[in-house]
């Protein structure tokens, strides 16, 4: 009586289509994003998005601190309004994220400090 079920087809399951989508729509460090509105603070202006066809909206609805691209004006709106964009600007706006080299430093592969040189002569 129990038992599998004759037509479920398990095998072809195993990877969501948004885990095999994935790398389509790879998203900026924390790191790059915290240097990118850095750099929009210090002075720099805000530059036009060029059209892009392969961008949601033409490429010309984005939110800079979550890095993501929306279909038209309305939608991005309701995105400035949502739980996570507040808490992504909240963390964009504290101390600045760990970076790659910070990691490598506590790791020990950073610089060698060999100490002192020594005069010679």
């Amino acid at each position: 009586m129990g038992g599998k079920c004759p037509h479920r087809k398990v095998k072809k399951r195993r990877f969501s289509h948004k885990t095999a989508r994935r790398s389509n729509f790879l998203l900026k460090g924390d790191d790059v994003v915290y240097g990118e509105l850095l750099k929009l603070a210090e002075g720099a202006e805000a530059k036009p998005q060029p059209l892009d066809e392969d961008l949601p909206g033409m490429g010309q609805f984005h939110c800079l601190h979550c890095d993501r691209y929306f279909a038209n004006e309305d939608v991005r709106d309701e995105h400035f309004r949502s739980k996570r964009h507040k808490k992504r600007v909240k963390q964009m706006t504290g101390p600045a994220p760990h970076t790659q080299l910070d990691a490598e430093l506590a790791a020990g592969m950073g610089m060698p400090d060999n100490g002192p040189k020594l005069m010679s002569a």
